[in-house]
């Protein structure tokens, strides 16, 4: 079924969770889904997303930004994210679109603030100066156990990549991480939907476009017949 978009009805999906979770791999799922339904998608990440944010998105990922510890990191991921509202995010949903994102601020939270010790208040404010009013209107938060997302992690650099800044903490950071993650979505459950990324690809994709049709487009399937 085809929908129709109107301008004001553009979406804000984030997805959130520890590494080799499968967060790429389910954004472009649901990114193919929500063209298949005449959406306009617009597919992102953070750090990331414009020229300036993937400059920014190198150096943290080297390390080079860890020295300066984790509220040096956390100002530095906002910056990249204030460039990335303004210049992709912001005008995308002005108009309309859907926009995916492979990470915003929880990670920042769960990371720098939850991992990292940094100040909960200190990061509210980061995150209100970077984004606004900008904020998700659903958050998948895809979530395995940190043992197995590493491995996967692992698998995927089979191909010659290398881990990055965060991969390359120990386990314990990994599974505090983990953990993180699960408080925010419960602390802000209208917000967040937490899904097993334990099943199969088919599965886990299945399950988030269940979510995202109950939320925003059953509505509107109802409307169209």
């Amino acid at each position: 079924m085809t929908f129709q978009m109107t301008p004001e009805r553009g979406r804000f999906v984030t997805f959130e969770g520890g590494e080799g979770v499968g967060k790429s791999t389910q954004l472009a799922r649901l990114a193919d889904h929500l063209r298949e339904c005449g959406f306009e998608v617009v597919t992102t990440r953070e750090p990331g997303g414009t020229e300036k944010a993937e400059k920014l998105r190198d150096f943290l990922l080297s390390g080079g930004a860890a020295p300066l510890g984790p509220l040096a990191e956390a100002a530095l991921f906002s910056a990249a994210r204030a460039d990335h509202v303004q210049a992709l995010i912001g005008p995308a949903l002005k108009r309309g679109a859907w926009v995916l994102c492979d990470r915003f601020a929880d990670s920042t939270r769960a990371y720098q603030g939850a991992c990292g010790g940094v100040d909960a208040r200190t990061l509210a404010l980061l995150e209100r100066a970077a984004a606004g009013e900008t904020r998700p209107d659903l958050t998948i938060v895809l979530d395995l156990p940190a043992r197995d997302g590493l491995a996967r992690a692992a698998t995927r650099r089979d191909g010659g990549e290398t881990a990055d800044r965060f991969e390359n903490e120990g386990l314990s950071f990994h599974e505090r991480l983990r953990q993180a993650f699960l408080d925010i979505a419960e602390s802000e459950a209208d917000r967040c939907c937490v899904i097993d990324a334990a099943r199969s690809v088919d599965d886990v994709a299945g399950a988030i476009r269940a979510v995202v049709h109950d939320r925003f487009l059953a509505h509107a399937a109802q409307a169209a017949q």
